[in-house]
């Protein structure tokens, strides 16, 4: 059951799709509501309640203990102790005796204080009193959704997905692996990847293009000098099943003669005084498109065109918080600080102040108060700065609506594509996002570290995006910045091959962390040799919980809700209706503890196949994991289907699995396949029973 709480009149996020009424009373929300000023909401937790969400923070799954700011932030030093992130997802699941989920459709910041001010008060604040609050609880057993696992902390989930819509679906080949870098300069670059690959016979679908493709770091242009023949060169690759995925970023260079910035001027935010706002991100000075306002949207959209029509049919949008080098106003502050110190001596204080002066500019949260989006009057609701133009249009504060910019970049992508060929998925994900995104792309999680500790981080914002609609997620394997090493790079890979975005991204200045800059290439060959043994298992299981509302990932709570252990385990993972994974995250170590909340089949797979399996009952078990080797486990009673590894996803056999599973014969898994591009997709017509047979 969902109930609406709308407080003021709201700006409209067009998060939610569903229409739900407004009800008067308040108590459908428990705990304390305070809107004399702002927003608040306290509510007393219990010792034992568990608090779910928030999508992706640097904590745990269980939130509690923890204080979280919902505001969309280009951030690239990260630590457990980072209160925002690149995304804003104000859904969050209170499990306890009597659980419920509320979602806040909010488009500006907002604070999550989880027990961390004091440990059993949940407090969520917000500076405007103009929200949508939607409490979600249980459906009973009478509803019409039922699954397998139609548990409340299931229940609630996939009420909110129906609230919020249906989670994007990519292209097939957008789940085999990806190898990119920042760093990667021009053709020779990309072609000794996958010539390296090759000669390797490592399997590869896609090489992501960072910024020093494009010609001065400007949108939708290839320069020339690096690509001679960028259109012949994306037809080449294509023919051998590899395909280019360049970036596009939120700022566009100011620069007279440049296309996207004359068509584009009536269509950039402005300042105060109806002049483009202008800031410096990589090009340098730079404009930025009014994502919050269709025509801009339609316009920005419309140039991905120059790029598909040179055959591209993946992106990847970045700097969409968005983010911000510097201001006018903070890079003239900054400055004049500077020159204060000039020929001065610089004690302890007034040293650390100086130091610090030339990243001052950076992503400051005061400079979103210097630009302004154009809306409908119906649109801003209260968070309208101005009266309505003769066509109905007001000014909102970018800080204001802050966390919804890159959500509406990702969307005029999505729009164009689909206006361009409605019938053909195309590839796209984003790093900023707000709940509403997923129906439009995925996300990955940013510029994270090679730190061990980042593994289990990526699998802990795989549960908590799920819940709030992004399966197509993965995290940077081997970390984005810091040199990662070749243990490092195995054991993330052995979770990683089980994301549906799979991709090794590295920061320019870093250590190349390709697979085969390391010794012994064998080992990752036979891990990719695994994500494409299983890519249509995978693909059948993330299209089947898109359609259907549910999770692709899900904590283990979520299956064994009434099973202590499994209430608190939080370093392991559900996948589909079958698969539990427990991926190895400490350095050095030569196994590590699992817990089995049921009977399970454990797999070990080591040079490109599965070379040990054993059936284990519910309990706990220390299990070897050979830094080679990938181990899972398969739930007693199902089967998986097994393909031959291929080189790229157009290569793998679906007319020939190998089936494992502890299960009898005659046990039945449900494949569902189409042509990997149709945006036309039905389940019941594109699901294939695979059956297990006597050996």
């Amino acid at each position: 059951m969902i109930k609406k709480i709308t407080f003021g009149n709201p700006f409209n996020t067009e998060s939610v799709i569903k229409n739900i009424p407004t009800e008067k009373e308040l108590s459908f929300l428990p705990g304390k509501i305070n809107n004399s000023s702002g927003f608040e909401w306290k509510l007393q937790l219990e010792d034992d309640d568990i608090v779910y969400g928030l999508g992706e923070v640097m904590k745990g799954i269980n939130l509690r203990g923890g204080k979280y700011v919902s505001w969309c932030l280009d951030q690239p030093n990260q630590d457990e102790n980072t209160p925002s992130l690149y995304g804003a997802h104000n859904f969050i699941i209170i499990f306890s005796k009597n659980p419920f989920a509320v979602y806040f459709d909010y488009p500006g910041l907002m604070e999550f204080d989880i027990g961390f001010t004091a440990q059993n008060i949940l407090k969520v604040s917000a500076e405007k009193n103009s929200l949508n609050v939607f409490i979600i609880t249980p459906e009973n057993a009478e509803t019409q959704y039922k699954s397998e696992n139609s548990h409340r902390l299931t229940s609630l989930v996939h009420q909110f997905r129906n609230l919020t819509g249906q989670s994007y679906i990519p292209p097939k080949w957008a789940f085999g692996f990806m190898q990119s870098r920042w760093g990667y300069k021009n053709q020779n670059d990309i072609d000794a990847v996958i010539q390296n690959h090759k000669k390797n016979n490592l399997p590869l679908d896609s090489v992501c293009m960072d910024i020093d493709y494009m010609e001065d770091y400007k949108d939708f242009t290839v320069e020339q000098k690096k690509f001679p023949d960028f259109s012949n060169y994306v037809k080449k690759l294509k023919k051998d099943g590899i395909r280019l995925v360049p970036i596009i970023d939120a700022g566009i260079k100011m620069q007279d003669g440049y296309d996207v910035y004359e068509q584009g001027k009536p269509f950039f935010c402005k300042d105060k005084d109806g002049n483009n706002f202008v800031a410096g991100v990589w090009p340098g000075d730079s404009v930025f498109p009014d994502f919050l306002n269709k025509d801009a949207r339609n316009f920005f959209g419309a140039n991905y065109k120059k790029l598909t029509d040179l055959g591209i049919e993946g992106f990847w949008n970045d700097m969409n918080e968005p983010a911000v080098f510097y201001s006018k106003k903070s890079l003239k502050n900054a400055f004049a600080q500077i020159e204060k110190y000039k020929n001065k001596p610089l004690d302890i204080q007034s040293f650390f102040a100086f130091s610090g002066l030339s990243s001052s500019s950076f992503n400051r949260k005061d400079d979103t108060t210097l630009f302004y989006h154009k809306v409908s009057k119906e649109t801003a609701g209260d968070f309208a700065v101005t009266k309505p133009d003769e066509k109905g249009n007001v000014l909102v504060q970018n800080y204001q609506v802050h966390n919804i910019f890159g959500y509406n970049m990702t969307r005029a992508a999505a729009e164009s594509f689909l206006q361009e060929n409605p019938k053909e998925r195309k590839l796209l994900f984003s790093r900023s996002s707000f709940v509403g995104a997923h129906r439009y792309g995925g996300i990955w999680t940013g510029d994270n570290h090679s730190y061990w500790s980042n593994i289990l981080l990526s699998l802990h914002m795989m549960a908590s995006l799920n819940m709030t609609g992004f399966l197509y997620s993965g995290s940077d394997i081997g970390g984005f910045a810091s040199d990662t090493s070749r243990d490092l790079l195995l054991r993330w890979l052995a979770f990683g091959i089980f994301t549906p975005l799979c991709r090794n991204h590295s920061a320019d200045g870093t250590r190349f962390q390709e697979f085969y800059q390391f010794e012994n290439v064998c080992d990752f060959k036979s891990m990719l040799d695994l994500r494409y043994a299983l890519l249509p298992f995978f693909y059948s299981e993330f299209v089947k919980a898109a359609k259907t509302n549910q999770m692709y990932f899900r904590p283990l709570s979520f299956d064994y809700e009434d099973d202590l252990r499994a209430l608190h385990t939080e370093d392991q993972i559900l996948l589909g209706e079958s698969l539990m994974l427990a991926p190895v995250y400490v350095q050095n170590a030569i196994g590590r503890n699992v817990y089995l909340p049921e009977d399970m089949l454990m797999i070990e797979w080591n040079n490109s196949q599965v070379v040990n399996q054993k059936s284990l009952k519910k309990g706990d078990y220390f299990i070897d994991v050979p830094l080679n080797s990938v181990v899972f486990f398969i739930k007693k009673g199902k089967i998986v289907p097994f393909a031959k590894p291929a080189l790229n996803s157009a290569m793998i056999d679906t007319n020939n699995f190998s089936i494992y599973g502890d299960a009898p014969e005659g046990t039945i898994y449900e494949l569902y396949e189409d042509d990997g591009f149709t945006t036309d997709i039905d389940l019941q017509k594109g699901i294939r029973k695979i059956k297990k047979h006597s050996v």
